[in-house]
């Protein structure tokens, strides 16, 4: 069946704070037994010595952008994570009953912990508890914890705004191995369309992809011609309904590969963009300020670094232009050690939430003109242009056979519009926009 979350009550981890549209107030993050549902690793407190994407701890040499990317799909993981499976099922929500067992049952306090925060996900993990109970401490199940409890925090957010949201859950399973949740809201009393989409997959990267790698001159110990891996991520993007509101996109992935001689390459990746229609500089401050906070706990260079990359990555060629006013965007995170860059892309997953809310309430009550929607319209042609000529993700996951169209163009707004010859007026609120997108400024300094 399919699963539709209406107002979310107040109970359990959907319980939020409850203030009006003009401010967000903190997410409590509670789970069946009280406690606060915490991402995974947040209790570690050793102190970052700076990320970088050079060579891993194990001495292995980087791996390039180019196929970290196109494995992403959906300009996250969401292209490659739909490829090539056949087998759609609906998501049932968990059952309450999964989290509230207590020690008297008979099960490990490890294992109520994570029944726990199952409790509070859209679905449940899409690797088998008894696969993650086993590996507790490692970077996989960290890491599909983090991005189901993203997940959930996203939509949850999203619903409260929204007012009567109806989210669809879509559990998919992957022939080849894995699968995601795919969490959809389309046609609310805020968001015109807004999704949010979960894969976890595993399975032998295709030719096609290690002749990528071997063009970059990566040199890649295979056995019997295969090279296994694993990928997952958290994927999504956000059209609001009026145009004062801004589209906002992230994802955030990991990746490993694993050698004949069991060596294992891996990296994290992702990013978050905000792409207005009209330029608003308190939102655009208060947005990259955000994501700033959350790269600064981690290194000073690495917000400056991550912010030209994002400006660099989101261009429409064919347009001079940008996509949006930018944000973050990093690839191949490998050093100095798993842990500190998990830790810097669990802080970047939780920005998301007060870096674009607080924009969205401020908003989408705001009065407009049909003048303004119709602007809004030709933004978003430019947003389907990017994504369909240039994100090489989505272009990956369109050129596999027995991929899901479905999924990998969930990023797509449910309306958009072309104009021949379309040019707004000098010095209007369309053109300022329009010279932020070619000349990308800074708005922390």
């Amino acid at each position: 069946m399919t699963l539709h979350l209406g107002r979310l009550c107040a109970g359990s981890c959907w319980q939020a704070a409850r203030g009006g549209r003009g401010a967000m107030c903190a997410w409590p993050g509670r789970c069946s037994a009280g406690r606060i549902c915490r991402p995974p690793g947040s209790a570690g407190t050793e102190q970052c010595r700076g990320l970088g994407h050079g060579r891993t701890a194990g001495g292995a040499s980087r791996l390039g952008t180019g196929l970290t990317t196109a494995l992403a799909g959906l300009a996250g993981l969401a292209g490659l994570a739909a490829a090539a499976f056949g087998h759609v099922q609906r998501a049932e929500m968990v059952p309450k009953s999964s989290g509230a067992r207590s020690s008297s049952s008979g099960k490990p306090e490890e294992e109520d912990e994570l029944a726990r925060r199952c409790s509070c996900f859209m679905a449940l993990p899409v690797t088998d508890l008894r696969e993650l109970r086993g590996r507790p401490s490692d970077m996989k199940t960290k890491m599909e914890l983090l991005i189901l409890e993203t997940q959930a925090q996203v939509c949850q957010a999203l619903a409260q705004v929204d007012g009567g949201a109806r989210f669809s859950v879509d559990r998919w399973e992957r022939k080849e191995g894995g699968g995601g949740i795919s969490c959809v809201l389309q046609d609310g009393h805020v968001f015109e369309k807004a999704g949010v989409s979960v894969s976890v997959v595993h399975g032998n990267l295709s030719e096609e992809a290690a002749k990528q790698m071997r063009s970059r001159g990566k040199i890649l110990k295979t056995k019997d011609g295969k090279l296994p891996f694993s990928a997952m991520g958290v994927s999504s993007v956000i059209h609001p309904k009026n145009p004062h509101a801004p589209t906002i996109h992230f994802n955030y992935r990991y990746f490993e590969v694993e050698e004949a001689d069991g060596n294992k390459l891996w990296w994290f990746g992702g990013g978050c963009d905000l792409t207005p229609t009209y330029l608003n500089q308190e939102d655009a401050v208060h947005f990259h300020r955000t994501l700033k906070e959350a790269c600064d706990q981690h290194g000073p260079d690495l917000y400056p670094k991550f912010k030209k990359w994002c400006d660099d990555y989101f261009f429409i060629v064919h347009r001079g232009e940008r996509r949006g006013i930018g944000g973050i965007f990093f690839d191949d995170l490998d050093s100095p050690s798993k842990e500190e860059v998990f830790r810097f892309v669990q802080s970047c997953a939780q920005a998301v939430v007060p870096s674009y809310i607080p924009l969205v309430k401020k908003h989408c009550d705001d009065s407009f003109t049909p003048q303004e929607k119709l602007w809004q319209q030709l933004r978003r042609g430019r947003y389907v242009e990017f994504n369909l000529v240039y994100d090489r993700g989505t272009k990956f996951g369109l050129f596999t056979p027995g991929s899901r169209i479905e999924s990998i163009l969930m990023s797509l707004p449910l309306t958009a519009r072309w104009e021949y010859m379309h040019s707004p007026p000098e010095n209007s609120k369309e053109a300022e926009i329009l010279e932020v997108l070619r000349h990308p400024r800074d708005w922390v300094h």
